[in-house]
């Protein structure tokens, strides 16, 4: 489990590898299994705050080091206002992307958290979460991964069966 602050898929913050180096190194050690990507916030940030590296590139990028391995993407929501890279508006695109992807990838699944997350469980930021919240979180995620792939029987990938609630 890799868990760090402000990780962006592209970009690096303060020395920190990105999304894409800790998913090579995980690779490069072996790891075949189930991926699940709690990604999202900072490429909403990022894309509108200017990078040239689009929603769908970043998603392309994780997902050609990922390969034909389950993966579980779980998409996002803030509480912040029009015109801030942050807002909800830039949030929706990258949800929006998300479930485009899935045509591409029939091993990826999408948890829609924006559809679960209640707002009392943002702090006053409106991006970050509070302790319930982040609790709920990992459990819904849980959930969600156990329903997206199944311990028996195959689901069918492509946008009709992508997100999961």
């Amino acid at each position: 489990m890799e868990v760090q602050g402000a990780t962006s898929i592209e970009e690096q913050f303060e020395g920190h590898p990105n999304a894409q180096e800790v998913a090579a190194a995980w690779k490069a050690e072996g790891f075949e299994g189930c991926w699940v990507l709690a990604l999202g916030t900072n490429e909403a940030a990022n894309v509108a705050a200017g990078s040239a590296v689009t929603e769908r590139e970043r998603i392309e990028k994780m997902m050609a080091i990922i390969g034909e391995e389950p993966v579980l993407w779980v998409n996002v929501r803030s509480l912040v206002e029009a015109g801030d890279p942050y807002s909800k508006e830039n949030m929706e695109k990258w949800d929006e992307e998300l479930q485009a992807a899935c045509d591409s990838y029939p091993n990826m699944r999408v948890y829609d958290w924006a559809s679960d997350v209640k707002d009392d469980w943002f702090i006053e930021d409106g991006i970050h979460f509070t302790s319930p919240g982040y609790a709920a979180r990992a459990q819904l995620i849980a959930l969600a991964l156990a329903h997206a792939f199944p311990e028996k029987g195959e689901t069918e990938g492509g946008a009709k069966n992508c997100v999961v609630s």
